[in-house]
């Protein structure tokens, strides 16, 4: 099987149904945004302590899974696709709730950069923020499930925490923005 197919020189792309739909719909960007989110956590995965990796892990499977049912289309005719946990949402939250426990209190605004693993973080939660974003504006014209919307809200919280958690358990020192008077 080649890699190329030449069919979407022309800006179409194929769904998993039978459906083609422009490269600039509202769904293709919503899952293409969920790819970049998904390379972006396999960065962070690469340089997690090992034992993050396997939640980094299951992330990226979760985002695949999303991106499948949102590749799926509108098609009458059903494609098989894995079911998309429930579940994540609290071990997300658990983890979360974790990590928050181990850092001080936020008294301010951060601005990213107070390390190279936690800038990594802050670049995947806006791509994520993108993706949410990107899903919003599809559901707005085609509903798609709530736990879909809740499941990149909760992520976006989670990769904050996660910053946070690394720059504490790095020794660095958070940056606080201090606006100009």
């Amino acid at each position: 099987m080649k890699l190329y197919t030449r069919r979407g020189d022309a800006g179409q792309t194929s769904l998993l149904g039978p459906d083609r739909v422009s490269k600039a719909d509202l769904r293709v960007e919503a899952y293409g945004t969920l790819d970049e989110l998904n390379a972006h956590i396999g960065l962070l995965a690469l340089e997690a302590p090992a034992s993050h990796q396997p939640l980094l892990r299951k992330i990226q499977e979760w985002l695949f899974t999303l991106g499948s049912h949102l590749a799926a289309g509108r098609t009458e005719k059903p494609v098989p696709l894995p079911p998309f946990p429930e579940e994540s949402i609290q071990i997300l939250e658990h983890s979360i709730d974790e990590m928050v426990a181990e850092v001080p209190p936020m008294r301010y605004f951060i601005l990213p950069g107070s390390c190279i693993a936690e800038s990594h973080v802050q670049i995947a939660r806006t791509v994520c923020r993108r993706a949410e974003r990107r899903l919003v504006a599809l559901h707005e014209v085609e509903p798609v499930a709530p736990l879909f919307l809740a499941f990149l809200n909760r992520l976006s919280d989670w990769l904050f925490a996660y910053g946070r958690y690394l720059t504490h358990t790095l020794s660095a020192e958070e940056i606080p923005w201090k606006p100009e008077k």
